[in-house]
């Protein structure tokens, strides 16, 4: 489903900041307590936390959402999916790297995306904010949109033109902690070729592409709610997402997401060995 309306465009936008606002007034609550954030972990095998901040955050903004728009589906990371009617999925991640929350980093943030709704689950994103509570940057792509607001003002979005290839390349990335061995071996892969590597930047990675100031993630492990957001805004600020085969990535899985066609390329080619 496409929303082609430019009234009905602008109030979704809205209504998807009205829900960042909500999750970044509760995550900031909890932020950089005295002893730090409790988390529980949600895997019996491994580390994947969850903090009260992650669960109260979600539930505003479902409730929101059922006030606002009962017809619409939603797709959270903490409490579930919600089916809905009208052919469009709200997609909540409330704290993308909850690791980097708990440990009193800047990077965490709330991904909000509108999708498409398919018969197995959400589709494509039409639109998406990556907001970053502490520091007070939100970056917004879709229906014409592709801006960042923030300490500095707001701007324009835009990803970077080629500047060569993969040898003058910035690649950020949550390797090592997610992925297979295989997986992290195509990475690393990439990462021997590029002049800079930085890691555990979670969601603000993407922002930063879409902002001009990087040139690849690659990421792998992930869902829906990890990538639904930051392709909208990549997407909107001229990048490409995809998976490490040129496919689509909003289901989640491996991504790739390259700030101009050329380092796609490139990088594509080098994940595939």
């Amino acid at each position: 489903m496409h929303v082609q309306d430019p009234a009905e465009q602008i109030a979704l936008i809205a209504l998807a900041q009205e829900l960042a606002d909500c999750a970044r007034k509760i995550s900031l609550q909890h932020f950089r307590p005295i002893g730090g954030i409790g988390a529980a972990n949600k895997h019996a095998t491994g580390f994947d936390p969850v903090t009260e901040a992650d669960r109260a955050a979600e539930a505003a903004m479902r409730a929101i959402l059922q006030e606002r728009r009962p017809q619409d589906g939603i797709y959270g990371e903490e409490h579930g999916v919600t089916q809905g009617s009208s052919g469009l999925t709200w997609v909540l991640d409330p704290i993308d790297g909850t690791r980097g929350y708990m440990s009193g980093t800047p990077t965490w943030g709330v991904l909000i995306a509108l999708c498409a709704q398919e018969a197995d689950g959400p589709g494509a994103p039409l639109m998406g904010v990556i907001d970053q509570p502490y520091i007070g940057e939100r970056f917004i792509g879709g229906f014409g949109r592709a801006d960042v607001s923030g300490p500095q003002g707001t701007a324009k979005l835009a990803t970077r033109a080629a500047q060569g290839g993969l040898e003058s390349a910035t690649l950020f990335s949550t390797f090592p902690e997610i992925g297979t061995a295989q997986e992290k071996s195509a990475f690393d892969r990439v990462a021997s070729q590029v002049q800079l590597t930085r890691y555990g930047m979670d969601c603000y990675a993407y922002a930063l592409l879409a902002a001009g100031q990087i040139d690849l993630v690659v990421e792998a492990g992930l869902f829906p709610y990890d990538v639904a957001a930051p392709i909208a805004v990549i997407e909107a600020a001229g990048g490409i997402v995809t998976n490490w085969q040129g496919g689509p990535a909003y289901r989640g899985g491996q991504v790739l997401a390259a700030a101009n066609p050329d380092i796609h390329a490139a990088a594509l080619a080098a994940l595939a060995g």
